[in-house]
């Protein structure tokens, strides 16, 4: 498959993994807290990938590892235990438009950080799927003032942290086995992770017997085989096949797959709506890049 038709493959793929992940962070919640969460997430997330790219390992030069621990922190540690913190406040689908923050700050940090040229045919398109974003989830996003505006935030810091990874693992990574990175990025995370676990009042007695956190943990189980191993794995591909810009463009997309939830939970989907829903397909279709994205440093 030519790499064109594929990063569009990975690009609808992502999408639908990642805006089902939303969803499946709030039920996760109903018998976890936000630390429980996130660190057993990527503890499950770990074991998945070693059984997998193990042997990828042994691919990463040691010249790259500080690279890869890094992303490993900005790209998961950090925002699994942000979204996991902002959805116990913000709904899912505000969770969702708010990460369409992404490419606004990948482009940025590419522009002022790494030195990508800027076009406006792709500044455009980031735009246009901004503002088709804020649209499209018009009626939601209206994050009440007072104690709890703050979570919004803690979304907003996420993106900033994936914008970050995105960037690094284009120009610093270049090369370096998809999956290799995925794996490596859990295991320098792993420790961590459980250290968190342990002191977190997890119920490691008697859990079997405590329905709430059995069904969270199944929510999580499946968030961390489809939208955490599987699409780390296919996210990171995606990146070397495309710009950083095309790759964050799954941002735009996740609101649609989020109040696609909605829809099938009964809720009702105005016409300005889908017409935000086609502004959002024009700008990932703007910052489509035809040329391999370099850095003029």
């Amino acid at each position: 498959m030519q790499n064109e038709l594929k990063k569009w493959v990975y690009l609808i793929i992502l999408s639908l993994i990642w805006g089902s992940s939303f969803i499946l962070i709030k039920k996760g919640l109903i018998g976890l807290t936000p630390l429980q969460l996130g660190s057993v997430r990527i503890i499950m997330t770990t074991i998945i990938l070693s059984i997998f790219g193990w042997k990828e390992l042994k691919k990463i030069s040691k010249s790259t590892w500080p690279w890869v621990i890094f992303t490993g922190y900005f790209g998961t540690f950090f925002p699994s235990f942000l979204f996991a913190y902002a959805e116990t406040i913000i709904d899912s689908s505000v969770a969702a438009v708010l990460s369409g923050m992404t490419p606004l700050f990948t482009m940025l940090l590419g522009l002022f950080v790494f030195g990508v040229g800027l076009k406006w045919r792709k500044a455009l398109g980031v735009i246009i799927g901004f503002v088709g974003t804020l649209v499209l989830v018009s009626n939601e996003f209206s994050i009440q003032s007072g104690p709890n505006n703050w979570y919004a935030l803690l979304i907003i810091i996420a993106t900033f942290c994936y914008s970050i990874n995105v960037n690094v693992i284009k120009f610093k990574l270049a090369g370096v086995s998809a999956l290799g990175i995925a794996l490596g990025n859990f295991i320098a995370i792993f420790i961590p992770a459980i250290i968190i676990l342990m002191t977190s009042d997890f119920p490691l007695e008697g859990f079997i017997q405590n329905k709430k956190v059995t069904t969270s943990l199944g929510y999580i189980f499946i968030l961390a085989f489809f939208g955490t191993a599987l699409a780390k794995v296919m996210f990171n591909k995606l990146v070397s096949i495309s710009s950083p810009v095309f790759s964050i463009s799954i941002t735009y997309l996740l609101p649609i797959v989020a109040i696609g939830w909605g829809i099938l939970d009964g809720e009702t989907f105005s016409p300005l709506q889908w017409l935000a829903c086609v502004f959002i397909l024009m700008g990932v279709y703007l910052v489509t890049e035809n040329k391999p994205l370099k850095s003029k440093k």
